[in-house]
């Protein structure tokens, strides 16, 4: 399985891009809090080789906070689930494509004491509230990233390595329908651009 993703920050405001959607007809599936907890192996730099190995910790957002939500402590304080994903290189310069592999865990912080006692050391943690919708079969969210700013991600997945420029090609035109420019998406993951910051 590959995830295929085109990301771009947004030049105005997240609304705009709201409005945009509902009028296309897209469906809200739910406004949530994350913060993904990033590690580097001990035996390689993931930076280097461009993977990625992260806990996401995530729950359902019911409050109308703004963008500057403190994630951290959102997540805190209400019932979230955990999940553990590896992402492997990207695959081609026209997209955030790449293989990924990701299940639930029980306890994040459970998960959290197995890496770091095998050597997997925490790089960073991104904080984001991310709300979700989904769009003739591509799942687009609007994201205010703590310490990075705002962004649209359009994305699905391509079981194999054949379908990803048709898929590609489909979030292109839906990021056109939304007023953005595919052109202009960013290839830097959250991770890379908050340490950047």
């Amino acid at each position: 399985m590959y995830e295929v993703e085109l990301k771009v920050e947004v030049p105005a405001t997240l609304e705009a891009v709201r409005a945009c959607l509902e009028s296309l007809g897209a469906t809200h599936e739910a406004t949530v809090v994350q913060a993904d907890t990033y590690y580097d192996a001990p035996h390689r730099s993931f930076a280097e080789s461009d993977e990625a190995l992260r806990i996401r910790r995530e729950a359902v957002d019911g409050s109308d906070a703004d963008a500057d939500t403190d994630t951290a402590v959102a997540l805190h304080d209400v019932d979230h689930e955990a999940r553990v994903t590896y992402k492997g290189p990207l695959l081609e310069d026209d997209s955030k494509t790449r293989a990924e592999h990701e299940t639930a865990v029980g306890d994040g912080e459970t998960m959290d004491a197995a890496l770091t006692k095998l050597g997997f050391e925490p790089v960073a943690t991104v904080k984001k509230r991310r709300d979700r919708y989904s769009l003739e079969g591509y799942t687009v969210t609007l994201d205010a990233v703590e310490g990075a700013g705002e962004f649209v991600e359009v994305e699905a997945d391509a079981e194999t390595e054949a379908e990803i420029e048709e898929v590609r090609e489909g979030a292109a035109a839906i990021l056109e329908r939304l007023d953005l420019d595919p052109s202009a998406q960013l290839r830097t993951s959250y991770l890379e651009l908050v340490l950047e910051g």
